[in-house]
């Protein structure tokens, strides 16, 4: 406990963050897809989300990791709004990639051309009300990776200009991370990882490539917060694509996942912690590049997530526990 710092690093860039970012997506609102899927986590409120976004800084959270088909822009400008004079005293993290319609919160399709790439960043800074972003990430998951050796150099090219400090890719291919990890300013790689679903060769490419491992699903989109109840229409955990495990069609969560859960709880919820805090000291205690980002909803979300630094990493000995009770 003593070596665990509540800031990181962020991978080779030394950028400095908290230990814990917050992720975006949920508070984007409601978006679809061209066939009415639902791809946001439901109705939101803008005003609560500015206000968790507010607490998250006062209890120290530096680092906000959206995109920019959050919300289709909503999830961008509403940060950009909360952020306001304060912009300076975090990282800020965006992605490019797809492409949407704002007036109708429609995923339209995908782009990876290099051109696109200015576009986008353009359209996220105006929207975000920033000069710069901190880390800008490719958000093309299984994006052919000779294009993706474009989009790095292009990269390189808005480091070089100041509208980005760095560059990452989202994807959970250790292979595809290393082609963006050729360029000198990637430092990151953005991958799930959460105590159902570890990681191993993403923390173990982030180790030998010098990347920082931002990670997604960190409480397995709710799960690990004590989500329970059916999902509400609009929600994409109502009507989960395949690429989202843990959920039934329309009927909540999984009951296989729900029962690896409440084997874990004594173990994450040891030494005070809410079994969201257990969940994020599982991951810190993975790896020191960890950098978990759980989204959030409302002030008391922000609040249970944030103090999840005080509480720091489990122990190797819980680690080895938790692999026992999951058979692992």
């Amino acid at each position: 406990m003593d070596s665990y710092s509540t800031t990181r690093t962020l991978g080779r860039s030394g950028i400095e963050v908290s230990a814990l970012g917050f992720g975006c997506w949920a508070i984007g609102g409601e978006w679809q897809d061209g066939t009415g899927q639902p791809l946001g986590w439901g109705k939101v409120d803008d005003e609560e989300s500015v206000r968790a976004v507010h607490r998250a800084l006062d209890l120290g959270v530096t680092f906000f990791d959206t995109a920019d088909t959050y919300g289709a822009g909503h999830s961008e400008r509403v940060l950009g709004r909360a952020l306001g004079k304060r912009r300076d005293d975090v990282v800020v993290a965006t992605k490019w990639g797809n492409v949407f319609d704002e007036e109708t919160r429609t995923l339209t399709g995908s782009d990876d051309s290099p051109a696109y790439v200015r576009r986008a960043l353009t359209a996220s800074l105006r929207r975000l009300g920033t000069d710069h972003v901190d880390l800008y990430q490719l958000h093309l998951s299984d994006a052919d990776p000779a294009r993706a050796a474009e989009l790095r150099d292009v990269c390189e090219e808005l480091v070089a200009e100041g509208l980005i400090r760095a560059y990452g890719w989202s994807t959970d291919d250790p292979d595809r991370a290393a082609v963006f990890a050729e360029g000198p300013h990637c430092t990151a790689v953005q991958h799930t990882l959460n105590v159902l679903q570890d990681a191993p060769e993403l923390l173990r490419a982030a180790d030998d490539l010098g990347l920082a491992a931002v990670n997604r699903s960190p409480l397995a989109m709710g799960l690990l917060g004590g989500r329970r109840q059916a999902a509400g229409s609009g929600d994409i955990r109502s009507r989960p694509p395949a690429w989202l495990p843990g959920f039934g069609d329309g009927d909540g969560a999984d009951p296989e996942w729900i029962a690896r859960i409440d084997a874990l709880r004594a173990v994450l919820a040891s030494g005070g912690r809410t079994l969201a805090q257990g969940a994020l000291g599982w991951i810190w205690a993975r790896s020191p590049r960890t950098v978990p980002i759980p989204g959030f909803r409302s002030v008391a979300q922000a609040e249970d997530n944030a103090g999840a630094m005080a509480k720091g990493p489990l122990t190797a000995g819980q680690l080895a526990e938790i692999d026992r009770l999951l058979g692992r």
